[in-house]
């Protein structure tokens, strides 16, 4: 049977490496629609879990996961070798930075190396999900595959990339109601990842190559790093004129034409916006253009930590006390409201910060119970215990989660340094704003 039928007839066997935010829901929606899928995955504990229907991920609710698990359209798997014997493969791992900001996509290469060591033998559809710069798959991945010359793309195996769009915590979008892009290296390739694709959600949206497909992710979140680079500055503009920048930013998206509410913020989190960005200027510059617009926004967005602490400064010499040994709270360390995600969340940019001027740190999440915070491990305060607040000098909203009772802190801590307008339409001596 063709790849193209059993894709039709849910036949095809779905691998899919890396089972973090993206690769986890997308293993669930295809099984949820029939497909047998197998999971690959590094963490043998993660991968335990999965096998035992346990979610990790709050998109994913454990009910779902184990029902897949249990009817066996879902089982992962630390043995690579097991590649082989899938039909589509759907590579979801980690794009991070080096220390340089330059793009690392080792884990992209370890995957490649994996899927060409256990090729196999029927024509695999093979499709990279991971954020990258344009290039990366006809440039890196296409050669590898074709092993000089020994097999054809559009004949012995068919490539695309298809952009991640997952939105961790988002109550209204997910992946069967989000568009999907797609670009093949052939029409072929671009017609079987919009099969396959197409099977599990509402829209495929085909581009002309990999490439296009590659630039939309990096437009998608360099558009949002830029327009919150903006009103960043006009943050730090507002707060030196004296205005109130939630204010203006409400009044403004009353307008219902011309204009889309961003807002300010102690910094970029997340494994994309921080990111991404970074990825097209580097690429950019390859070819000898200068992307002055995106990283200026990238040295606003990254000055956003520092001036937090310089606001908990002032706040804190107007009741003549001083940084250094002073019992700091950090309230919400996650990188956006109602997930458990750590990544590249400003939390922990402030609390490098503060930590170096000798502040003493805590910090309050309801979403994550504990923080490995560099030889000890933290544990998420109580901010309904009113006694337990009294012993701060300071406590910093740094995420504004649902749920969470802020005006419990009014009154039990001194200074109080509001970064999310957590307390918007309240007045208080104790709130120091952004």
């Amino acid at each position: 049977m063709s790849l193209e039928k059993k894709i039709h007839a849910r036949e095809a066997v779905v691998g899919i490496i890396g089972c973090g935010y993206v690769g986890l829901p997308l293993a669930l929606e295809f099984a949820k629609k029939g497909f047998r899928v197998v999971a690959f995955d590094l963490d043998a504990p993660r991968v335990d879990q999965i096998n035992r229907g346990i979610s990790y991920i709050p998109d994913v609710p454990t009910e779902e996961l184990s029902r897949v698990v249990k009817s066996g359209h879902l089982i992962a798997t630390t043995d690579f070798h097991r590649l082989s014997g899938v039909d589509t493969v759907s590579i979801c791992v980690p794009t991070p930075l080096r220390k340089t900001k330059d793009p690392d996509i080792s884990y992209i290469v370890s995957a490649l190396d994996n899927l060409v060591a256990h090729r196999s033998a029927s024509p695999q559809l093979i499709i990279l999900e991971s954020t990258t710069y344009p290039g990366t798959t006809r440039e890196v991945m296409l050669p590898a595959l074709e092993s000089e010359g020994k097999f054809k793309v559009g004949k012995d195996f068919f490539l695309a990339f298809s952009p991640e769009r997952v939105d961790p915590g988002n109550p209204v979008y997910n992946i069967v109601n989000t568009p999907k892009v797609v670009g093949g290296i052939t029409p072929e390739c671009t017609k079987l990842a919009s099969l396959l694709y197409g099977s599990i959600v509402e829209k495929v949206m085909p581009v002309t190559s990999t490439e296009s497909a590659e630039m939309v992710k990096l437009l998608e979140n360099t558009f949002r790093s830029v327009n919150i680079g903006l009103v960043n500055e006009l943050a730090l503009m507002s707060h030196n004129l004296n205005l109130n920048i939630w204010e203006i930013i409400e009044a403004a998206a009353s307008k219902p034409f011309g204009f889309m509410p961003f807002y300010p913020g102690p910094g970029l989190g997340g494994h994309c916006i921080p990111i991404d960005p970074h990825y097209l200027s580097w690429k950019a510059r390859q070819t000898g253009f200068e992307a002055r617009f995106i990283e200026l926004a990238g040295v606003v967005n990254g000055f956003m930590p520092h001036h937090v602490v310089n606001r908990i400064v002032f706040g804190l010499n107007e009741q003549t006390k001083c940084l250094r040994n002073a019992r700091i709270l950090i309230v919400g360390v996650a990188y956006k409201k109602d997930v458990n995600d750590l990544r590249e969340s400003p939390a922990l940019d402030v609390m490098a910060l503060l930590e170096k001027s000798g502040a003493i740190l805590a910090y309050s999440d309801p979403h994550i119970p504990t923080l490995k915070w560099g030889s000890t491990t933290l544990s998420s305060v109580d901010i309904t215990n009113r006694h337990e607040l009294s012993t701060y000098d300071c406590a910093v909203v740094i995420t504004n989660h649902s749920g969470v009772d802020y005006k419990s802190l009014i009154g039990a801590v001194p200074l109080i340094v509001d970064t999310r307008n957590a307390f918007k339409g309240l007045s208080h001596p104790s709130i120091v704003s952004l």
